[in-house]
């Protein structure tokens, strides 16, 4: 996957590419990344890429014409076009499930803005998605970025040591993860459960699959309303309420 950010503060992805789960990813050619500061693309002698909005009101307004010009040229050499995200809070609410979905494609370019928002015209002609992380407002688009950008290059294939992990993740089943323990089994008489030191992997299964879905129902219910529970699952949810 090549990655590409345009962003007027390229410094803030150093740290974030150059550790962890993301520098491993370009070890193995996963991926590649490219921060570009769209300041380079302005056309004028200061290199401005804001203006004030038409019809006035406050803050600044990134113009469209180095965001224009610094797509152009970074899809120019393709044959298919790249998918362009636009970090806004006014998009979509990410999901795993868009993670997913974008951890499919070989081209991806960030949009990352500052100021009081876009030309509207780098919405409608420019981007292909719109993203927001959560219903609040940052400073601008790379915080929002980086958030993206890890929860998808940890889904190429090669980037994680265990290729189950991300297939047990939280959200990606559709529920909740279950609770994990290690060693000792007994901490300060804090002990593991049976089932889990059980050797019986039916046992095992079963003890996982229920405490994923009691986590669900307890921190996340709303998670549930789009989940197909099976007979056995519903009779656990049943057990729970009655308890109460």
């Amino acid at each position: 996957m090549r990655i590409d950010v345009l962003s007027l503060f390229p410094g803030m992805f150093e740290g974030i590419f150059g550790d962890s789960i993301l520098k491993k990813a370009t070890e193995k050619a996963a991926v590649t990344y490219n921060v570009i500061n769209f300041r380079e693309y302005a056309d004028n002698k200061h290199n401005q890429v804001d203006d004030y909005p038409y019809g006035g009101g406050a803050g600044m307004v990134l113009k469209p014409q180095p965001i224009f010009d610094a797509v152009d040229a970074l899809g120019k050499d393709e044959e298919s076009a790249p998918r362009v995200i636009l970090m806004c809070p006014q998009g979509e609410r990410y999901t795993q499930q868009k993670a997913e979905e974008l951890s499919k494609e070989d081209h991806l370019v960030f949009i990352c803005g500052h100021y009081e928002g876009y030309d509207e015209r780098i919405r409608e002609h420019v981007v292909t998605d719109e993203i927001s992380i959560g219903d609040y407002v940052l400073t601008g688009g790379e915080l929002g970025a980086m958030v993206v950008i890890d929860s998808v290059v940890r889904l190429l294939p090669g980037v994680l040591g265990n290729e189950d992990s991300p297939i047990l993740d939280s959200f990606s089943s559709g529920l909740l993860e279950h609770p994990h323990y290690t060693r000792p089994a007994d901490f300060r008489g804090m002990k593991v459960p049976g089932e889990l030191i059980s050797g019986n992997h039916r046992l095992i299964d079963e003890w996982r699959e229920k405490e994923s879905l009691r986590r669900t129902y307890e921190r996340r219910p709303d998670l549930l309303e789009s989940y197909s529970l099976t007979d056995r699952q519903k009779a656990w949810i049943e057990e729970w309420r009655n308890s109460k």
